[in-house]
């Protein structure tokens, strides 16, 4: 039933870290879908991976009002600190950098989510801080 789609990759994404093919192919088969529909809307939302992340995932926004207010200095920060390109992860599985284009948080600009837990009003001192609290 396609009601159950989305629940049922959160709840997949969750138990194993990222949407592996054997996952797809299993949700696909209770639902009665084709693993290519299952698969084409886990691809089509961003809060779904399809590859292994590490511990913490960095949703870093880089909407226009976290752009003018710094994101992008944040993001060479980030790669400086923690060798984190979009998309990737750290070498000890540690963080994986998920770049956004927005998260809803403007009015406390620039701003990222570890994981769920929201953090605004971000600058290259306190975003070290913060991230140092994910061990």
């Amino acid at each position: 039933m396609k009601t159950n789609l989305i629940p049922s990759l959160l709840d997949l994404q969750q138990r194993r870290n990222f949407l592996c093919n054997n996952g797809i192919r299993e949700i696909s088969a209770e639902l009665d879908l084709t693993p290519s529909m299952v698969k084409g809307v886990a691809s089509f939302y961003s809060m779904f991976r399809l590859k292994p992340v590490g511990r913490h995932v960095i949703y870093l926004c880089t909407n226009i009002a976290c752009m003018i207010l710094g994101a992008e200095s944040l993001l060479e920060l980030l790669k400086r600190q923690y060798g984190l390109e979009p998309g990737g992860t750290t070498e000890d599985g540690r963080f994986s950098l998920v770049i956004m284009e927005c998260i809803g948080a403007c009015d406390g600009a620039p701003a990222m989510l570890v994981n769920e837990d929201l953090h605004r009003d971000l600058n290259e001192s306190n975003i070290i801080s913060i991230l140092e609290g994910y061990k």
